[in-house]
């Protein structure tokens, strides 16, 4: 499945995007000097270590507040290929049926909700957030609420809370603009993908999954919009391993066009300050390119071998359950589970979770957003990680119990 008619090498792509050379290197040269990053700060090898930033081993998965993801290489390389030269940002897309870059999944979700509302009528894009003349309302589930649909509000429209089909259907009006549906609760509501989907057809109204999350499994780039979702959005920083500040907007042709219309470059628009530079763009054709030719079975495969690694090193702390699940929506990778008596031990998940974050090298982890017990995964882990966390964790588990005890 081809999302983007990109030429077929980065090398024709930008020179058939009309390249010129630029000066960049030069300009950022004065400007570092400027700063005061001068040849000694710039030979420290390590950028965090040069701007004193702590890192983490991300034990935990795919979240915004600890960076997202860490691209491919193949991705930064194009990045930094395209950050040497100017072109004009105009890209042919084609996909499920369109798609475009958004400044993430939360720039989709307001460029999308933008299209429904205005189309490609100049007047009514230069006028958001003010809806006066148009559709007001957007429909979601109560169970939907999340506090990235702050990106639908900002278009102006009210949201409306619907519980049951009954509620759904009553909602609906000719002031609806969007139904939203946030893939990751899809099992915490009482209306379902397809029946979301069918009532949206029935009546005519667009329909919006926020899947952000939702890669892997490779199919899910495709699935929602067959299934009959009119907009989908993912994030580039997550599991496609892109630009964590892209991601792609997937969905029927005149609502991307409108979308884009919505959209930087164009100056007096809601989109204008959700700007994605040309590094983001190339780099997030490169994230697809480059997660479509993976051998998916085989990366799965090594998350489990590295979870078994775990697993073995843990199973040994006496008191300590130890498990294995795979997330049903978001993050649907491999993960382990460990499950004690917190009382006994002396020792709460939450404790367990502060003294990894604080200890050398700091680590995070999934403290209670699982039922089993604190959780861990080698998503995001570089290799061998896996086996520090084990370590980490068995450590601090002995500790417990040998204090437990005396």
């Amino acid at each position: 499945m081809a999302l983007f008619s990109f030429p077929s090498s980065r090398r024709k792509f930008l020179e058939t995007a009309g390249v010129v050379s630029g000066t960049v290197a030069a300009a950022a040269g004065r400007l570092m000097a400027s700063a005061g990053l001068g040849k000694g700060t710039m030979n420290t090898p390590d950028i965090y270590a040069r701007l004193g930033v702590r890192t983490h081993i991300n034990a935990k998965g795919t979240y915004t507040y600890l960076t997202g993801s860490l691209m491919f290489p193949e991705v930064s390389q194009a990045m930094e290929e395209a950050s040497r030269h100017f072109f004009y940002l105009v890209a042919q897309m084609l996909g499920v049926e369109a798609a475009m870059v958004p400044s993430g999944a939360a720039g989709g979700i307001l460029l999308g909700t933008a299209a429904c509302l205005t189309g490609n009528d100049p007047k009514r894009i230069a006028q958001l957030p003010d809806v006066t003349g148009m559709k007001s309302e957007v429909v979601i589930q109560k169970t939907h609420r999340n506090p990235f649909d702050h990106a639908i509000r900002n278009t102006g429209v009210r949201l409306v809370e619907v519980d049951t089909s009954g509620e759904l259907e009553s909602a609906l009006s000719e002031k609806t603009a969007m139904m939203y549906f946030l893939n990751a609760a899809q099992h915490q509501g009482k209306i379902g993908l397809e029946e979301w989907v069918e009532v949206g057809k029935k009546h005519g109204i667009p329909t919006f999954n926020d899947a952000a999350a939702d890669v892997p499994p490779l199919s899910h780039l495709s699935d929602y919009n067959k299934m009959g979702f009119d907009l989908v959005a993912f994030s580039g920083g997550k599991g496609l391993r892109g630009p964590q500040c892209a991601g792609l907007l997937l969905g029927r042709k005149h609502l991307i066009e409108a979308a884009i219309l919505n959209d930087c470059p164009y100056e007096d628009t809601i989109g204008r300050p959700c700007k994605v530079g040309k590094e983001e763009i190339v780099g997030m054709f490169v994230a697809v390119e480059h997660y479509l030719r993976i051998d998916h079975e085989a990366e799965w495969k090594e998350w489990e071998q590295r979870v078994g690694a775990m697993e073995k090193i843990l199973t040994s702390v006496t008191g300590v359950e130890v498990g294995r699940f795979v997330p049903d929506v978001a993050n649907h990778v491999p993960h382990l589970y460990l499950k004690w008596d917190e009382g006994k031990l002396g020792l709460s998940k939450a404790e367990c979770a502060k003294k990894l974050r604080e200890g050398e090298p700091s680590i995070e982890v999934l403290e209670d957003d699982y039922p089993q017990g604190m959780s861990v995964t080698p998503f995001m882990m570089k290799r061998g990680e896996e086996l520090i966390v084990a370590q980490r964790i068995k450590a601090i588990l002995g500790q417990a119990r040998r204090q437990a005890r005396s």
